[in-house]
């Protein structure tokens, strides 16, 4: 049998708007009443309705997730990381996959007929005009990874692709390398494209080192490996950037199976330091992208929003490091 409020209140002998009170966060009832709420509660086994308790608040807390890339285990990390602060904070993640979307209004429709509280937009590939869509319907938002700008429209909290790319290029001068690849994801990607940017400009100062440029139709492991396949038919550089973990992953993969060795022959550097990258069989030197500290900070700023929807958007950057491995040769 389920339990009620009514017997919740009978039991612990007040009022079952005082009962529902004690269970509304925010909501005004004394500390005597709300142990007696509890103490009742606990020995009737009973559990808040949350539906029940939206339709009084007014608030589902319930959180729209939305991501696009579902073929890169990074995510598997990132919405980890996410449904556990989201859930900590008595906050209900609802997981969106955008993956084929292509349409902002589409998605605005889909969440607002769950009506969402807020929703936060996991992605370094989707452009900004899906998050700027939900900033104007009202819905507050804040963009995970997101491309970073000193005046952004929306809340975003990520990393500085553009110096991502630069801390590769110098990595890659420090060891001799002189004829320098870039393999990126999709073009269409504002991650790729401040990583590609990045990497070149820093190039740009060093005329003597020969650089060429490719992409990957996704940031997955086949994408990786296929488009690695097709460079080596022609004149492979002596190190790549990888614009992330698993197209480097995927690239290594093609590497061996045509005979070569990584670091030996061909140099790879990637790019998020995902758990994969450190096993002793891969061992990928990469660029680490704090992705806790991102998270965390990404839900504290959505929370601040929901309180405050009139909240200035602000950007928040989180350093980067290199992690060495063994996919480079070392340093001179």
């Amino acid at each position: 049998m389920v339990v009620t409020l009514k017997e919740v209140a009978e039991r612990a002998g007040v009022s079952r708007s005082a009962v529902s009170r004690a269970f509304t966060p925010g909501a005004s009832v004394s500390d005597k009443t709300r142990r007696k709420v509890e103490k009742a509660a606990r020995d009737l086994g009973y559990s808040p309705n949350a539906l029940a308790s939206s339709l009084t608040t007014g608030r589902t807390r319930m959180i729209g997730l939305v991501s696009n890339n579902f073929h890169n285990p990074i995510f598997l990390t990132v919405f980890d990381q996410f449904t556990r602060g989201l859930q900590a904070r008595g906050l209900r993640p609802l997981l969106v996959n955008l993956t084929d979307e292509v349409e902002p209004a589409n998605s605005v429709r889909m969440l607002r007929q769950y009506s969402v509280d807020a929703v936060m937009v996991a992605s370094s590939t989707l452009p900004p005009e899906f998050s700027q869509a939900f900033r104007d319907a009202g819905v507050p938002v804040v963009n995970a990874f997101g491309r970073y700008s000193s005046a952004p429209d929306v809340h975003v909290v990520g990393i500085d692709n553009v110096e991502c790319g630069r801390m590769a290029a110098r990595t890659l001068i420090a060891r001799g390398y002189v004829d320098l690849a870039f393999l990126g994801g999709p073009e269409g990607a504002t991650s790729t494209q401040d990583r590609q940017a990045g990497f070149l400009s820093e190039l740009a100062a060093h005329p003597d080192v020969r650089v060429t440029c490719s992409h990957a139709r996704a940031y997955s492991f086949e994408a990786g490996r296929e488009r690695m396949q097709q460079l080596l038919r022609d004149r492979p550089a002596q190190a790549y950037f990888c614009g992330d973990d698993v197209l480097s992953i995927g690239a290594i993969s093609a590497i061996s199976d045509a005979g070569l060795s990584v670091p030996g022959d061909i140099g790879i550097i990637g790019l998020n330091d995902m758990e994969v990258a450190g096993w002793e069989n891969i061992a990928l030197t990469t660029i680490r992208q704090p992705i806790r500290e991102i998270v965390n900070s990404s839900i504290e700023l959505m929370v601040a929003t929901m309180d405050d929807p009139d909240r200035y958007p602000e950007a928040r950057l989180f350093p980067c490091s290199i992690v060495e491995r063994k996919t480079l040769r070392p340093l001179p």
